[in-house]
């Protein structure tokens, strides 16, 4: 055999290498992709802190991983609402005091989060600021004031309390306007069969399901995971994307913390 004899395959070979080296990439970032959704959808979510209404618990710019899998899976478990299913599959009821998202019952294009308060057949009802569930009162204990920001962006000191429900679950709640906000005093509210009552841990700044017109009670099937552990918390005055802010901008005490 001739050198020009070998020439068409020493030629070929080269060209199936390169081939087979854009398939290998194009393979493994699918593949990673696959992995990746089928975490999202039935393991963990990561989830970003919009507002305040659960300060003291979280706050703005806290990232959290939530668990798919803690109330089962509705077609919002799935990205863009894509499942043709009804109901939960392997479901189950969160337990009073877990913190939750959900798709808005009001505005179903947004995420929120909140605090179980009432599961269904509960009544709920605010009392000159004081949480009653099923007619008695929930026990709260004042500890030392909460540092937060107003509406100006100065800092003041708001009253903060250790809630006990009726469970035995404890949380922190703060009440900046004192026992005389806006939804101090309530309606007696009976949540209705598959369906929960929602509350922020910042009870005179958070519209929760106290509010009808905004959020009112939470079908089950609308949740879509429990809050476990934050995983990175940026001061919400600075962009996560200027790294080189990062020394003085994250909150290294929250890292890692579990959401209780």
């Amino acid at each position: 055999m001739t050198d020009t004899d070998k020439t068409p395959a020493a030629k070929a070979a080269p060209e199936k290498a390169s081939k087979d080296g854009v398939g290998g990439t194009i393979r493994v970032f699918a593949e990673a992709l696959i992995i990746a959704l089928i975490v999202r959808t039935f393991l963990f979510q990561p989830f970003e802190i919009p507002s305040g209404s659960l300060i003291p618990t979280l706050e703005i710019g806290d990232y959290l991983f939530v668990s798919k899998y803690s109330y089962g899976y509705s077609r919002y478990s799935f990205p863009f609402a894509i499942a043709p299913i009804s109901g939960r599959i392997f479901g189950s009821l969160p337990d009073q005091g877990d913190i939750a998202v959900f798709r808005g019952p009001v505005d179903q294009s947004k995420d929120y989060i909140k605090r179980v308060i009432g599961l269904p057949g509960d009544t709920v009802q605010m009392k000159d600021g004081r949480l009653y569930i099923n007619d008695k009162i929930v026990e709260r204990e004042p500890i030392e004031p909460f540092e937060t920001r107003n509406g100006f962006g100065e800092m003041v000191a708001v009253p903060q309390y250790i809630e006990t429900l009726p469970n035995g679950v404890k949380h922190r709640i703060i009440e900046i306007q004192g026992d005389h906000g806006d939804l101090d005093n309530t309606p007696r509210f009976e949540v209705p069969p598959d369906h929960v009552f929602m509350m922020g841990d910042n009870r005179d700044n958070s519209a929760d399901s106290r509010v009808p017109s905004e959020m009112g009670y939470v079908p089950v099937e609308d949740l879509e995971g429990k809050a476990q552990i934050i995983f990175l918390s940026v001061d919400d005055r600075s962009s996560l994307w200027k790294f080189w802010d990062w020394p003085w901008s994250i909150r290294w005490n929250r890292m890692f913390s579990l959401v209780r």
